[in-house]
């Protein structure tokens, strides 16, 4: 999948089966054929995390700090926004295909997901 500013292409067709028939196994999932992408991302921003610590250490100024803080949040949320993508492409598009009950589910767990995105 790849996510430019508008525009989400998807590289893949959802996994007949797998890990998304209960949402919670291990295997293949929407984000494990960018997982090697995932991580290289989660490491920068424990990167900017460490950062932060450093800055504190050091007593930087406070807005530096803030703008720093603001940087690995967003950083994260855009991290979360393309799980989440992946997540509808992938789980939910598998469970459309399938019909019947697990589409609902799934709908719910994705809306779920997205509540919990919007309270941060």
């Amino acid at each position: 999948m790849t996510i430019t500013d508008t525009t989400v292409t998807s590289d893949t067709e959802p996994p007949a089966g797998g890990a998304c028939e209960d949402g919670h196994g291990h295997g293949p999932h929407g984000y494990s054929q960018q997982k090697d992408q995932h991580l290289k991302r989660l490491r920068r921003i424990e990167g900017q995390i460490r950062g932060l610590q450093r800055m504190v250490e050091e007593d930087v100024y406070c807005i530096d700090i803030l703008t720093q803080v603001s940087a690995s949040t967003k950083a994260l949320q855009s991290f979360a926004l393309q799980l989440l993508q992946e997540h509808l492409r992938h789980c939910v598009a598998d469970a459309a295909l399938k019909g019947g009950e697990e589409i609902d589910a799934k709908v719910a767990e994705a809306s779920a997901a997205i509540a919990r995105l919007l309270r941060t």
